[in-house]
């Protein structure tokens, strides 16, 4: 009996899938929206037993393009790649003309949306969004913006705030930086008039002091954020960046189930929950087809925001 029962477990065991060890490409360079959400995964997924093991890898350039082309062309039918994507690499390959797009990987899953903040440096006479429109108005490149690549959410925001201000869109000085390290020290160093991205990313700066925030993207005053949406402010802007997870190109529905159920495990996990919560992103999780709908109007979506501010033709 004992002889049996051990075997039964080791069958057991045998037949239970393998835990998989994942490549995660974070397509920019250290610091921004995307590396911090991989490393968030990796973090998670390897506390939660998800996987044993999550490598992050960085691969920046154009808007993420880059790291997705490389992606698709080098990992065709395997499981365990994985790459952090979103609204601004949509955004990236309709501005760039990208000869590979989200339609050439397998979206998995929408993980988290964040809203867009505008800060300035703490020295900077500029003390609230009302002063800073008004020197948008009064000389549109006067104003310098550092945010993300061309074409992404940072960009877009800053074409909409040109022309919620009725100012003409495609005058707006916008430096578009491949990290958000690099734009942070840009901003900090008072090299540009203000910034732009998304709020986790400027939180610590401004909690110590050193960046002011003068406004949100969020439809209402955000818990435990001091600072006005851009609507109360007169501009009629309402932004959210969103980021999502995509694997390989040419999985087996097999495949494609098995890792869908690890982010799934991932997104409902407590200690994916709790990040959420620290980093002030907002649980957007949503994947199948569902998601799968909802990114192709996503896609139409930021089309026609690009056309409108001049950025697509």
């Amino acid at each position: 009996m004992k002889h049996f029962a051990v075997g039964a477990l080791l069958l057991g065991a045998m037949s239970l899938p393998a835990l998989a060890d994942y490549t995660l490409i974070a397509p920019a360079n250290p610091g921004g929206g995307w590396d911090q959400t991989a490393r968030t995964m990796q973090e998670v997924m390897q506390a939660e037993g998800i996987s044993p093991s999550v490598q992050v890898v960085n691969v920046p350039g154009a808007g993420g393009t880059i790291g997705l082309a490389q992606f698709a062309s080098q990992n065709s039918g395997n499981a365990d790649a994985l790459i952090v994507g979103g609204y601004v690499m949509v955004g990236a390959i309709l501005t760039n003309n990208a000869p590979v797009s989200l339609a050439d990987v397998t979206p998995i899953a929408r993980l988290t949306g964040e809203y867009e903040a505008i800060v300035v440096p703490a020295s900077s006479p500029i003390q609230t969004i009302g002063d800073l429109a008004e020197a948008l108005k009064a000389d549109p490149g006067a104003v310098s913006w550092a945010g993300g690549s061309a074409g992404g959410t940072d960009h877009i925001a800053v074409g909409l705030i040109a022309k919620a201000a009725g100012v003409d869109p495609t005058k707006i000085n916008y430096i578009a930086f491949s990290g958000g390290g690099e734009a942070l020290a840009a901003i900090l160093g008072s090299q540009v008039t203000a910034g732009v991205s998304s709020l986790g990313e400027f939180q610590a700066q401004v909690e110590a002091g050193t960046l002011r925030l003068l406004a949100v993207s969020s439809e209402e005053r955000l818990p435990g954020v001091d600072a006005p949406t851009l609507k109360e402010a007169g501009l009629d802007v309402v932004l959210q960046n969103w980021r999502m997870v995509a694997a390989a190109p040419g999985l087996s529905e097999e495949q494609k189930a098995k890792v869908t159920a690890d982010i799934e495990k991932l997104a409902k996990s407590k200690g994916w929950q709790d990040q959420l919560t620290a980093k002030g992103w907002v649980d957007t999780y949503l994947s199948g087809a569902e998601f799968d709908a909802q990114l192709a109007e996503d896609i139409a979506a930021t089309e026609a925001v690009l056309k409108d501010i001049g950025l697509v033709k």
